[in-house]
């Protein structure tokens, strides 16, 4: 079983690397002044997802699972009126896609089983909030791709799967 609990940490890290990839191409599209602005009255702009994302690791990952002592402000995500710069942003989500990576390779099999102490979505094992953690960055890169576009700009990202 060792040898499974190994293959799945590092197939989903790797997946959260490449995750994490995507979003960075998708930030580094558009202008520095462009990174805050919300083409459309609804939505976000791609610079608070990023926020948003990072948030959300820093959260379930690290307050769920790291103990890190995170505190989140969920609304401040999405509506900062003073958002720090585009770089400083990146960096934050860097950071917590570090730490849910080490968060990841540190895990044992009771850790991977160990009962999820959040209880704002029915998942009930660590296991299942690092999955949807990880998968929750994909949906953003879906809305992030669109922005790009929307804001007049290309990744140039080919399709990846």
């Amino acid at each position: 079983m060792p040898e499974f609990r190994t293959t799945v940490a590092e197939e989903l890290v790797r997946y959260l690397e490449h995750l994490a990839g995507r979003v960075e191409k998708a930030l580094r599209a558009v202008p520095r002044e462009k990174v805050y602005v919300k083409p459309f009255p609804f939505g976000n702009s791609i610079g608070h997802l990023v926020l948003h994302l990072a948030g959300n690791l820093n959260h379930y990952i690290g307050a769920g699972i790291a103990n890190t002592g995170y505190l989140r402000d969920r609304p401040k995500e999405f509506t900062d009126p003073n958002p720090p710069p585009p770089e400083q942003a990146l960096q934050q989500f860097r950071d917590a896609v570090a730490m849910v990576a080490k968060t990841i390779r540190g895990l044992d099999e009771p850790g991977w089983q160990a009962p999820n102490e959040k209880k704002e979505h029915p998942i009930t094992t660590h296991f299942g909030l690092v999955l949807v953690c990880v998968s929750h960055i994909n949906n953003h890169i879906g809305q992030m791709a669109y922005l790009v576009k929307q804001l007049g700009c290309n990744t140039d990202e080919p399709p990846v799967w």
